[in-house]
Formats: structure tokens, sequence, C-alpha cells
């Protein structure tokens, strides 16, 4: 069990890198299997996350390593093409391997993948595209066995704009003969992360950041390298802290468009936002108001993984700011235990009303999920006393060396990694 030890009413200020992306960096891990290759990864954040799709990697036969943030890959020496359950229940990312390991072997051995308890989310439109591409599937419990003699290019029209189907698409197609057209796909910065990763692995492929993807072979290189992007949301939870805590504090190294739906509440909210090529200044002044009505959206929309934070940095905005969550049903988890810190909320459905407080004041916690712990961080940060958060594990499989950027900005917070 992880504890965070706050002491609050702090102000943050200063300057600090936002760590590589961590939504960017499992896909990239998955497609260095695609053909055989070595890969050299930089700027990759040491998570828990990252660890366990290093781990599956080895499992599969690569060879892989982590040194600070740069990974290492030869996937030349790949050997299998089925991921016990024990290695798929530590994150959701996990499933991201089914499109590779089709691509590169014909076949994918797995089960459903863990990760935090959200709700339902279901596989049925990463299972659907990859039929589309002609692979046979078996379900049998949890257990999925997917299998494809021949790949063939297809049109796959995806009713939702999911993430994680849009890459099992985009890394199946690579071994597809003829073209695949991905329309309705996510268009979200790892995407395009993912292309550019792709593109220097071989791949003839385009359209990422748009609703539309085409794919049209795959010339293996022997070696790519390639540099992760910032987080966007780690970016928004640190824009958050320095909102919560009346801060002034510059996010260097992040493109502002990334997480720019978060800023323009946070703007909305009364922080001046200054923003350049690769940097963003949050500068909070006294109370913050109210930031109106939120509505969680694929991107480019507000993201569902910045709500949490969000809400927590206007706990006490005066007047009300209402956040509707259309992404998971079960997105408020964090909710019971902020109200522990004198937060004043209402939950009807998938609506929550957030009443802003005159103060908020230490307490015990327990972290619910990685964002929901992420969110309980900045809501102690501005809470006046001391915050004790039990965590088991949730906020390591997102944030690396949390504790330390916060200090850097003069919070008062200690760490203590499994007590």
């Amino acid at each position: 069990m992880d504890i965070w030890h706050i002491r609050g009413g702090r102000r943050l200020e200063g300057a600090c890198p936002v760590q590589g992306s961590k939504n960017a960096s499992l896909p990239i891990l998955a497609a260095a299997i695609l053909a055989p290759l070595r890969c050299e990864l930089h700027n990759v954040p040491r998570l828990r996350d990252v660890d366990a799709a290093l781990r599956i990697l080895r499992c599969l036969g690569c060879l892989a390593e982590q040194r600070e943030n740069d990974v290492y890959i030869d996937s030349t020496t790949l050997s299998g093409c089925s991921i016990p359950h024990s290695l798929m229940e530590e994150m959701r990312s996990s499933v991201i391997f089914m499109g590779a390991l089709l691509a590169r072997c014909g076949e994918a051995r797995l089960s459903l993948p863990g990760g935090c308890q959200l709700g339902k989310r279901p596989i049925d439109l990463h299972l659907a595209a990859l039929r589309q591409l002609g692979a046979e599937i078996e379900e049998d419990g949890t257990d999925i066995c997917c299998r494809a003699a021949r790949l063939k290019g297809a049109e796959i029209a995806l009713p939702f704009p999911s993430v994680g189907a849009t890459e099992n698409a985009m890394l199946a197609a690579c071994a597809a003969k003829g073209t695949t057209t991905i329309r309705g796909a996510a268009k979200e910065p790892e995407i395009q992360a993912l292309q550019a990763f792709l593109s220097r692995a071989g791949a003839g492929i385009g359209g990422a950041g748009s609703d539309t993807i085409r794919i049209e072979g795959f010339d293996s290189a022997a070696r790519c390298v390639c540099r992760i992007i910032p987080d966007r949301i780690v970016a928004s939870t640190l824009a958050c802290a320095a909102a919560a805590t009346g801060g002034d504090v510059s996010l260097c190294g992040i493109d502002p468009r990334h997480f720019s739906a978060l800023l323009y509440f946070l703007n909305k909210a009364g922080c001046d936002i200054i923003s350049s090529n690769r940097s963003v200044r949050i500068r909070s002044r006294g109370r913050l108001r109210a930031a109106g009505e939120i509505v969680t959206e694929p991107y480019p929309g507000f993201p569902t993984d910045a709500q949490p934070v969000l809400m927590a940095a206007m706990l006490q905005a005066e007047g009300e700011t209402r956040i509707r969550e259309t992404i998971f049903e079960n997105r408020f988890r964090q909710v019971p235990e902020l109200r522990r810190l004198g937060a004043d909320i209402a939950v009807c459905g998938q609506t929550a009303e957030i009443r802003g407080v005159d103060r908020l004041h230490g307490a015990a916690l327990t972290a619910t999920d990685l964002r929901g712990g992420a969110a309980m961080i900045v809501a102690g940060l501005a809470a006046c006393g001391d915050t004790v958060i039990c965590d088991d594990g949730h906020v390591s499989r997102g944030y690396e060396s949390f504790d330390r950027c916060l200090c850097a900005l003069g919070a008062d917070i200690c760490f203590d990694h499994g007590i």
C-alpha cells in the first residue's frame, strides 16, 4: 500500500517539465512487435503500467529493458503469441497487444484486460474491427483467441471514436494486404504519436488527427528511434493543482493544444493562461470562480481523464460547477472521498454538481482509481491541515515521481512506497 502525506495550504510556484505520456507509450511498446525490430524509445515515463508492458514483451520472448527514461526493445527474438491472465489483468491497455500479435504471428491468445474499475469498458469495437480485417475470434469466458491466416485491407467504420479500437485496427492493418481505411477514428494526440512511430517503422500510413486513417502496407525497417510526447493528463493535473492552491506554475515542454479544453475552463474560472508553442503558465489569483457546465467528450472535447482533477480544483470555487460524464458510468468514485475534506458535491446519475465551499480540511482518504487518486492529491494540496491518502498503487500507474515534482513547486508532500 502506498501512502501520501500532504500538509495543505501551500501555494505552488515555479516551473517544471512534464513527463512522457503513458497513453502514448503503451501502444508504441505494443507496436514494437509488429515486425523484427530493434527500437529505442526516449522520454518514456517510469510507471507501473510501463513496467507491466515491458514484462509482457519479455514474456513474448523479446528483449526489453528500461534505463531511466529510455527503453530498448529487440523484438527479433519474439517467440510466442500468448499473454497470461496474470499480466493482462494488470492494466487496461494490455488489450492493445492483440492487434500487434495478430499482425506479427497471425494469432493472439490473451484474456480480458484489467485496470481501473470505471464501469463497463467492453472491447467489442476492437474485436469487430479485427474481424473486418479477416480475423477469426473465439471467446471462452474471459479468454480470447484471434487467428488470421491472412489479413486483408478493409473499410472499418467505428460507431464511436474508441482510442483502443483505433489503435488495435491501426496495428493489425499494418500486416493486411491492400488498403485499410478507418473511419470514425479517434483523434487524440496519442493516435498521432502512434502513427509517427508506425511511419518510422515502415508503415504507409496517414490521416491520424482526423476521423479517417489509411494504412497501405508495411515495409519493415530494421531499427526505429522515437521520442514519446509529453503527457497531457499529467499537465492537466499540475495545472489544476496550481489553480486550486492559488499558484503560479509554468509547465515546460508541453503543447498547449493537447489540453486546450482543460485550459479553457481554468481560464473561465479566473486563471491567467499564458501559452507558447512548448510551454504553458497557469497563474491563479485568489479564489476561483465556478467553471460552469462541463461535459466530457472524445478529443478534442474535454477529456474524461481530466474530469476528476478539475473537479478537485473547483471544490472552493465561488458558485456552482456542473460536470456531466458521458464516457464512463462510474467515473465519480472520488466524490465520497472528496466529501471527507468538506467538499459539497451532489451526484445525480451521470452529473455532479460542485458547490464551492470556503474551506477544505485535511482528512484520511483512500484512492479509488488512477485519476481519482490524483484528484485527492490536488484537493489535499488545497486543504488546510494534514491529508493522508492510502493508495493501492493507482497513482504510480500514471504519474512518475509525482511527489518530487510537487515538492519542487513548493508542496509539502511525502510519499511512502509500498508501506
